[in-house]
């Protein structure tokens, strides 16, 4: 990556994000303009990142930096990429201020946002990018680009839950979101009649499946310090990851959370569960309707839903 003149960027801060402070974002837009040519905007409604990333493509900006978590970065990629990919794309840039950061962490960055600010204004100086494969998920009327990782059912469904608890002003903590998990593993999930059934060109479908994580990058996510993995294969240079599990018995579910804390690469050892890397293309259909998650955000019920790899989508600071 080459900046023939003084770098022009973009900070796209979002106030509500959970560890994101006024006077964090003060030092860091201060720490920024020091080395760059930098505007900060606030983000005040939903989708107003994407609407702020898919200007600053069309005005040449050379780089944009989020200040969020992982759904404000994922509205800054639909907006950089709402065109498709190309070389005027602004290179992204993540500064950690949610509660996993998850996109920000997978790429090498620390999870403090001051050292992460350190980080990328060095990467600034140095030139130093990577071109990463990126997911979109396709409900046939609309295309939403995803970094890390998609779900549908029972992951989904977790995510509404801790949406609806943020909203009455809880905090979103590690020990909140595990709580939340396992009542709705252990209580709440249907275990009778699985909704999902998987499909891929030129190979049967399989039905019987409860849930679908879908990774583009690993881990999945971190609970604290601990990174938590059901597809530890998954890579930025790989295609998709699934894990689909055909069974929610507590014996079946209690190994694969061992598992996911261990990030083991050997084969799963338990029966009933559907296991998929470095895929192209898949569809998940629910029967009725479930509920699909993009980033960590809720993206409503979907009877239907085509995820799909682009290679090479997007050039990140690391």
């Amino acid at each position: 990556m080459t900046y023939p003149r003084s770098v022009r960027a973009l900070l796209v801060a979002n106030p509500k994000a959970t560890t994101t402070s006024p006077r964090t974002r003060e030092v860091i837009a201060h720490a920024l303009s020091a080395s760059i040519d930098l505007d900060v905007v606030d983000t005040t409604h939903r989708s107003h990142a994407t609407d702020l990333a898919r200007q600053a493509r069309r005005d040449g900006i050379d780089v944009v930096l989020t200040l969020g978590g992982d759904g404000t970065v994922n509205e800054v990629v639909n907006g950089l990429l709402a065109d498709g990919p190309g070389h005027d794309v602004p290179v992204l840039g993540a500064i950690p201020g949610g509660s996993a950061n998850v996109f920000a962490r997978s790429t090498g960055l620390p999870d403090d946002a001051v050292e992460a600010t350190g980080a990328l204004i060095e990467a600034i100086e140095n030139k130093r990018t990577r071109t990463i494969g990126l997911g979109v998920a396709d409900t046939g009327d609309r295309q939403r680009w995803f970094l890390c990782n998609a779900g549908v059912g029972l992951d989904a469904e977790i995510v509404e839950d801790m949406e609806r608890q943020r909203a009455r002003g809880a905090e979103a903590t590690p020990g909140r979101y595990f709580q939340t998990a396992l009542r709705h593993i252990l209580v709440t999930a249907e275990r009778r009649r699985p909704a999902l059934a998987v499909h891929r060109p030129g190979v049967p479908s399989v039905d019987g499946v409860f849930l679908a994580i879908v990774q583009n990058s690993s881990p999945w996510t971190f609970l604290g310090p601990l990174p938590v993995d059901p597809c530890p294969r998954a890579s930025f240079d790989t295609g998709l990851d699934l894990f689909g599990p055909r069974s929610l018995a507590v014996p079946h579910m209690l190994g694969h959370a061992r598992r996911f804390l261990t990030r083991s690469r050997s084969p799963y050892p338990f029966g009933g569960l559907l296991a998929l890397h470095d895929q192209s293309e898949f569809t998940v259909s629910a029967d009725p309707a479930m509920s699909l998650q993009i980033d960590g955000d809720s993206a409503g019920p979907v009877a239907e839903v085509t995820f799909r790899s682009v290679p090479r989508a997007l050039a990140v600071l690391v």
